[in-house]
């Protein structure tokens, strides 16, 4: 089984180098499908993301590509939500016991949008036309960006999904920004984002610490190596492939 975990482990991050898709969006439902409680699949998950993305803070730090201010707005909306999510569902546990029917809901769904997104964002990127939102300047999108944290917070909190490709999204769609910052934004809040929601889900002991050390030790690798042969294929076809298998993740865990 250790062996098993490191290996899908190397699978997810190879994918996750080669794609950009997120992890959380792979790794999630694979871990319910082979027999993991929900809610440990779902606190392990964050805590692993919140290991993985401090390497990618660190860079995108140094070289400036973090819109700081956009971070705050966001971590303003989407930390409360997410506390709030992850306490309904310790609620539900003791009070209804289905906490693991509604994660497991949840998470079907919310693949299946996080799947849209992908394809949205793989084939219609350069396509979306410039809209008011975007001429407009941050200061007077303040109150957008927070209820967007909001939105998505509660998501990432309740499922782990989302801290990546659906914030990715909605900054295309609303923010003018050059890429890289828009890949360095979006990672230093998914960090804060998923760390505290890590955090809370231990809290409530739904982490299981063995996994997470399995996991990294293929992921990491299989993220280096991903990414080293990016440049060399073709990555559109590769996201639809791994979004269509999303999906189909989703369609079994409605």
């Amino acid at each position: 089984m250790t062996i098993g975990i490191t290996l899908m482990g190397l699978l997810v991050g190879f994918l996750v180098g080669l794609t950009g898709v997120g992890g959380a969006a792979l790794l999630t439902p694979l871990l319910i499908l082979l027999g993991v409680n929900p809610s440990i699949a779902v606190g392990t998950d964050l805590v692993y993301n919140s290991i993985t993305k401090l390497f990618g803070v660190f860079g995108h730090w140094r070289q400036k590509n973090v819109n700081v201010q956009m971070v705050k707005y966001l971590a303003i909306g989407s930390i409360p939500s997410a506390a709030i999510a992850i306490a309904a569902l310790h609620f539900f546990e003791a009070a209804y016991h289905n906490q693991e029917q509604i994660i497991r809901n949840a998470l079907g769904y919310v693949l299946i949008f996080v799947s849209v997104a992908i394809i949205i964002k793989t084939f219609f990127e350069k396509r979306l036309r410039p809209n008011r939102w975007q001429s407009k300047p941050l200061s007077e999108k303040k109150g957008l960006t927070i209820l967007i944290g909001c939105a998505f917070g509660f998501i990432v909190g309740l499922t782990s999904l989302g801290s990546g490709s659906l914030f990715a999204v909605a900054m295309i769609y609303l923010y003018k920004m050059k890429t890289s910052e828009m890949v360095g934004t979006d990672i230093s809040h998914a960090f804060l984002l998923v760390t505290v929601a890590g955090l809370l889900h231990i809290g409530f002991g739904n982490v299981n610490y063995m996994l997470v050390g399995n996991l990294l030790t293929g992921s990491i690798p299989g993220v280096l190596i991903g990414s080293m042969i990016s440049s060399k294929v073709p990555a559109r076809p590769l996201r639809a492939i791994v979004a269509v298998l999303i999906f189909v993740s989703g369609l079994k865990l409605v």
